[in-house]
């Protein structure tokens, strides 16, 4: 028997721990990542000194326009505190802004009647 690590799967191929796309990171410098919280790609360059490996700019393509961060980790593949990690250097780095979710709206009184009175008359 050999002492050698094998980090390829036959099927699904090379084999990356997601806390080694994160660097050993398991949060981030911004609190505003929520899942439901709408990314969007500022436009601005990479600086030469950034230190962003694939994943990161694999994640800046999947936010060519505004989405929830929990859309974003879907398509990725990635786990979703990998996401919410790599979404929180790009947005240190500026090359991306996070909007918080839209409040949820509150039925109106009028609609709370008519819900009522509907479930009555059954």
């Amino acid at each position: 028997m050999t002492d050698d690590v094998e980090w390829i799967d036959e099927e699904a191929g090379p084999v990356v721990r997601p806390y080694a796309m994160t660097g050993g990171r398991t949060s981030t410098s911004s609190s505003s990542l929520d899942l439901l919280s709408t990314v969007t790609v500022t436009g601005a360059q990479v600086s030469s000194g950034a230190n962003l490996g694939l994943q990161h700019r694999r994640l800046l393509g999947l936010s060519g326009r505004s989405r929830p961060i929990v859309e974003i980790a879907s398509d990725s593949g990635l786990p979703l505190g990998v996401v919410k990690v790599l979404l929180g250097d790009l947005l240190d780095q500026g090359l991306i802004l996070v909007r918080p979710p839209a409040p949820a709206a509150l039925p109106t009184d009028s609609l709370l009647r008519e819900l009522i009175s509907g479930l009555r008359a059954l």
